[in-house]
């Protein structure tokens, strides 16, 4: 049986390439995609001009802004991300018909077939790349290996316009030097979670005992093992689709206001269409999710006549199912925003794994 080949191919900085692209006087300027920040916008993308002031996706576009003052921003057009994503996905779809879209711009292949009769992972690679350049003038960084999480953390190691190769046989020894956080799942707390065990590294996390790691993280602990070891036999599915899309906070202190609700409600709708937006789907059905200090879970949902993916839209609904939960003497601890119903304005079938 031929070693699996496993491509994760990544867009660099998608959404302000395309606007350097389509407006040459950008290019080599700090460049910065997202809402107005008197209209608590959030940033969607920054070129890698404006990263090297510290600007991240996600950040607020006011924050950006005093970070980069001569940032220039423009609105996101998701329409033409997604024109754009369609069109790279058809140069995949030259090669393989195993594709599984991440976001609009990123998704992996299953390329087994193809290098066991025709060509060397590290010239394929450069063949995904060339032809991405001439169908979009758009640079692509590509992680080979013969698993999915591995090749998405070496798609990321040599941006922008990157071609990483993790032959079989060696995953243990190029994850081994890495930080924990760039383990598939492996979010700020858990990583936190991780140093405190005093582990920092993949290396030092594959070699703790898997037995402490289920004892502390039950069936995760198991699966974080395995992926700092290098295993994951998750398949390229091209068939998956998302059901969800939610965002979910824990609470520094209990609070008890709705102001206060109301203006984390915000923050999470804002994240949850940046979300809808990126992947090109839109929702019906918005759900809200409180837990209780004394951790009673409380879900209220409610389904919109037209189907959308606007902050104000979920937001707004929202915090109108917050209105009747917000009693005297109730203390919350955990707030959560998700939607649901998808029509999608795309035709990318579009998972949620991020």
């Amino acid at each position: 049986m031929a070693e699996r080949c496993i491509v994760h191919a990544d867009l660099d900085a998608f959404y302000a390439s395309v606007e350097q692209r389509d407006d040459p006087s950008l290019r080599g300027l700090p460049v910065v995609v997202g809402g107005a920040p008197e209209h608590r916008g959030v940033v969607a993308a920054a070129s890698y001009e404006a990263r090297r002031y510290g600007i991240r996706s996600a950040m607020a576009m006011s924050r950006a802004l005093r970070l980069c003052p001569e940032a220039v921003r423009r609105p996101a057009r998701f329409s033409v991300y997604g024109e754009v994503s369609a069109v790279v996905l058809q140069c995949y779809r030259t090669l393989t018909p195993l594709i599984e879209p991440l976001s609009l711009d990123e998704a992996y292949l299953d390329l087994t077939d193809y290098t066991a009769h025709a060509s060397a992972p590290r010239t394929l690679g450069g063949q995904i790349k060339q032809m991405v350049w001439e169908a979009t003038a758009l640079r692509v960084s590509v992680g080979i290996a013969g698993s999915k999480s591995v090749a998405k953390i070496a798609s990321d190691i040599d941006k922008p316009d990157g071609l990483v190769v993790v032959a079989p046989g060696t995953e243990r020894e190029f994850l081994a030097p890495l930080p924990v956080g760039r383990l598939w799942g492996v979010g700020p707390r858990g990583e936190e979670h991780l140093k405190r065990l005093g582990v920092g590294t993949i290396g030092e996390l594959a070699a703790i005992d898997v037995r402490l790691l289920t004892n502390i993280f039950g069936k995760w602990g198991a699966l974080l093992h395995d992926l700092a070891n290098g295993l994951d036999q998750r398949p390229v599915e091209p068939s998956r689709e998302t059901k969800s899309v939610a965002r979910e906070t824990t609470f520094s202190r209990d609070i008890e206001t709705a102001a206060a609700l109301a203006e984390t409600l915000r923050e999470l709708a804002d994240g949850v269409a940046e979300r809808l937006q990126r992947r090109g789907l839109r929702g019906r059905t918005v759900t809200l999710k409180l837990r209780l200090a004394d951790f009673t879970t409380l879900t209220r949902q409610t389904t919109l006549t037209v189907p959308t993916d606007d902050t104000e839209r979920i937001a707004g609904t929202a915090i109108g199912l917050m209105q009747a939960e917000v009693t005297p003497g109730r203390r919350f601890r955990l707030a959560g925003v998700a939607i649901s119903g998808f029509d999608a304005v795309t035709q990318l079938p579009l998972p949620l794994d991020s």
